[in-house]
């Protein structure tokens, strides 16, 4: 453990989840500890608030009481995150939560509370030249798992989760391992709410705004230079998804996205495009559907034909995993309960 652990009323019997616990970490680099704790201990602040535990600093330690679980799950992620930060990392905000949500997730899937240690977290990552993301949620932690080892991967769920910026990273990965050639990245150019006919500019002026999304994480994953390069040498393609029309995509890492706004025939048509040595990874939220008034989402229809067939993973993400700001998960409750479409709820049943 990289946190030594000074005292510890922890009897190693498993005691009652109310029972109570009390222990001291020490991490042996100042510059790290203050770094884990954060500034005005707003890390250590976040622990307390999502496990309802106390944490109190003192010089590089920590004093955590409360809860046995809740304390230990403390534990694990304060020492998950300190070993990040001794590889060089950076400790934000939105990594304590993520580690929270992980320890609790580890926690979850026992049956029994025990007292002996667990092993040290473990979540999924990708990694490009430019950086490297780490699940946040264990539905990402699974989804980047997915990615890794089946050829159609289906990342549904609400907007935040994180479904199209890993999908892109693990794209870019792919093909800085020269595990694929290209990079073919698509979205269904819908109106929602707007008119295309009446933006200016030509058709490709008319369709990057809704690519934007795509242009935006590849930039995140890659320097622009390289970018920029390989969109002019069509290494890296983004296309609305008409233009897949009649194609075979071989040894290309082929992302679709916003798939919830595809007709049945135009998912058929682009499933079937699936090539040798490719992978092919569709994201959607099922409960912001765009199309016309009884035109049923290709998304849904097909989340409801392919379960279960073998090579397809179907990752579904919830609420509970979105990332982005903390109300922004509260928004999506809301109208989610507000405005519950057909289609969501028979996305739910196949949950």
């Amino acid at each position: 453990m990289n946190a030594q652990e000074l005292v510890s009323s922890t009897p190693r019997q498993a005691p009652a989840a109310t029972d109570a616990n009390h222990f001291v970490l020490t991490f042996e680099n100042n510059r790290f500890a203050s770094e884990l704790f954060g500034q005005f201990e707003q890390n250590l602040k976040l622990l307390e608030q999502r496990l309802k535990i106390n944490a109190r600093a003192r010089g590089n330690s920590v004093v955590i009481t409360g809860d046995v679980l809740a304390t230990n799950q403390a534990r694990r992620t304060l020492d998950y995150l300190y070993e990040k930060l001794q590889k060089g990392g950076s400790v934000e905000p939105s990594d304590v939560e993520g580690a929270i949500r992980m320890a609790q997730a580890a926690d979850d899937q026992l049956i029994l509370p025990t007292m002996e240690r667990k092993a040290k977290l473990t979540m999924a990552q990708v990694s490009t030249r430019k950086k490297t993301i780490v699940a946040r949620t264990p539905t990402q932690d699974a989804y980047l798992r997915a990615l890794e080892r089946s050829e159609l991967v289906f990342g549904c769920g609400p907007a935040g989760t994180g479904k199209t910026y890993l999908a892109v990273a693990q794209a870019c990965q792919l093909l800085e391992r020269g595990a694929v050639e290209k990079i073919i990245l698509s979205r269904p150019a819908v109106e929602a709410g707007e008119r295309l006919g009446f933006l200016p500019g030509d058709l490709k002026e008319k369709v990057d705004p809704y690519l934007r999304p795509l242009y935006d994480a590849l930039y995140d994953m890659m320097p622009g230079d390289k970018v920029e390069r390989a969109i002019t040498a069509g290494v890296i393609e983004i296309a609305p998804l008409a233009f897949m029309r009649g194609r075979t995509l071989a040894n290309s890492a082929v992302i679709l996205d916003e798939a919830q706004n595809t007709t049945s025939m135009q998912m058929k048509m682009f499933l079937t495009r699936l090539g040798e040595n490719s992978r092919m990874i569709v994201t959607g939220d099922p409960s912001q559907i765009d199309l016309p008034r009884g035109v049923k989402s290709g998304l849904v229809e097909a989340l409801q034909l392919l379960s279960g067939v073998e090579g397809i993973s179907v990752i579904r993400f919830k609420d509970t995993d979105i990332v982005r700001h903390p109300l922004v998960g509260r928004i999506v409750r809301a109208y989610d309960t507000l405005y519950a479409t057909p289609e969501s709820e028979e996305a739910d049943r196949q949950r």
